[in-house]
Order: structure tokens, then C-alpha cells, then sequence
């Protein structure tokens, strides 16, 4: 079986990241979902359980139920990528200026740890959706459940009430 380490945030998860770990669930036998984090700074809306908890929410009912296990890691992917001994790291693609970027990351992770990346593209109506855009939609009062899983939106309707 291979497993792939999809690392993120996920502060909170978007039908983006679902779109993406149900591509992985797809193509791999098993999706390592790695929420990073810095544990000497708290960050974020989300606590990194709250973050563990919805994003279980999320997947329960979908394709990849099964097939995905949910873990924190403090520090770089590649670190988390030892950790969870997997065979690939995978990142989702939203448009040029993402490729851009993972590149870099790829090279430089395959160099430390030799770890490759596999890129997914997301599908095209998912290539605007970010965590940063949902939470400050939430924040300001606005609508953010057609970008979000249900149970994160009321999450969020909780917070930003």
C-alpha cells in the first residue's frame, strides 16, 4: 500500500483540501492528512484538536472514509514526512503562482529528505477557495458554506457570532 503525507494547516479545512485528499484517497491506499503547527505559538482560529475534529467531520461520509489517517506534527513536512513514513508527499494545485511555489518546496524537500511530491491539480471550481478567504469571509459576517464542509460552517457561525 502507499501512503502519501498531505500536509497543511487546515485552519480551517475547504472543500479544496477535501477535493484534494479525495483525489489522494483515489490514486494511494492511504492519505496521511498532517496538520502542522508551531508548538510554541498558539495560531490560528482553530485549535489544532478542533482542527482534528473537523476535518474528521469532514471526510466521515465521503469516498475516502477509510483511508485517511488525521495527525499533528510540529515543524516542516519533510520532518513529518519521516515521522509518518510515507512514500510521497502530496500537494494540491490551485493555479501557476502555487506551482510556483510548491516547486521550490519539492526540490528542497526531496534534497533534505528525500521525499518526492506529487502534484494535484484541484478541480477548477475549487481553484479560488483558501483558508485565509474563508475565514475572513466568517469573520465579516458573510456566507462562506458554498467553500467549506457543513460542519465547518457551523463552526465558524460559532466563533465569528
Amino acid at each position: 500500500m502507499t501512503k502519501v503525507l498531505y500536509p497543511g494547516s487546515f485552519d480551517p479545512i475547504h472543500l479544496g483540501h477535501v477535493d484534494v485528499i479525495e483525489q489522494a484517497s483515489r490514486l494511494f491506499g492511504h492519505v496521511v492528512i498532517a496538520i502542522l503547527h508551531n508548538p510554541e505559538k498558539h495560531g490560528g482560529v482553530f485549535t489544532v484538536e478542533q482542527r482534528i475534529h473537523l476535518i474528521d467531520g469532514a471526510l466521515a461520509d465521503g469516498h475516502c472514509a477509510g483511508k485517511y489517517s488525521v495527525k499533528a506534527f510540529p515543524g516542516l513536512a519533510v520532518d513529518a514526512a519521516k515521522a509518518a513514513d510515507v512514500d510521497f508527499i502530496v500537494k494540491g494545485l490551485r493555479n501557476s503562482g502555487d506551482f510556483e511555489i510548491e516547486q521550490q518546496m519539492a526540490h528542497t524537500n526531496l534534497a533534505v529528505a528525500g521525499v518526492p511530491t506529487v502534484y494535484l491539480p484541484c478541480s477548477p471550481e475549487r481553484s479560488s477557495v483558501s483558508s485565509r478567504f474563508v475565514r475572513e469571509i466568517a469573520q465579516y459576517g458573510g456566507d462562506p458554506s458554498s467553500m467549506v464542509p457543513s460542519n465547518v460552517t457551523a463552526a465558524l457561525k460559532e466563533i465569528f457570532s
